[in-house]
């Protein structure tokens, strides 16, 4: 399948998802109902711990599964999100492959696996969707 939109398209279409963008999100690759985005992560996605904030995991993995579910054409936004963290990452980048389970009518069904740069799978999400359209 030959897509509509290059990379550098879709990029441009993000830009407005300032939250992502100014936290440092990325968009590294667009499939058919599937991206890849990352995080290069700074002192300001860490926690008083030390270890990356929850929410860090959370937002690359909702704007990779926005990514994914909306660069062909908007119109699909989140109705249920829910995140399991599993390790803390032990890299310097995050990276979230958001992949379509199920694509319905009305709701779509995505996993979203956020991994370091080292390989170390670090939070699961299972995300529905509702196509608004």
């Amino acid at each position: 399948m030959e897509n509509s939109k290059t990379l550098e398209q879709v990029r441009k279409m993000f830009e407005g998802d300032r939250f992502a963008m100014e936290n440092g999100a990325a968009i590294d690759e667009i499939g058919d109902k599937t991206a890849i985005c990352s995080l290069r992560i700074t002192d300001s996605h860490r926690n008083a711990m030390g270890a990356v904030m929850g929410g860090a995991y959370f937002m690359l993995a909702d704007f990779a599964f926005a990514v994914a579910a909306n660069w062909e054409s908007m119109g699909c936004v989140s109705l249920h999100s829910d995140i399991s963290f599993l390790g803390a990452a032990k890299g310097q980048t995050l990276i979230a492959k958001a992949v379509c389970i199920k694509d319905g009518k009305n709701t779509s069904c995505y996993r979203v696996d956020v991994t370091d740069d080292l390989g170390n799978l670090t939070a699961t999400v299972t995300m529905t969707g509702y196509h608004i359209k």
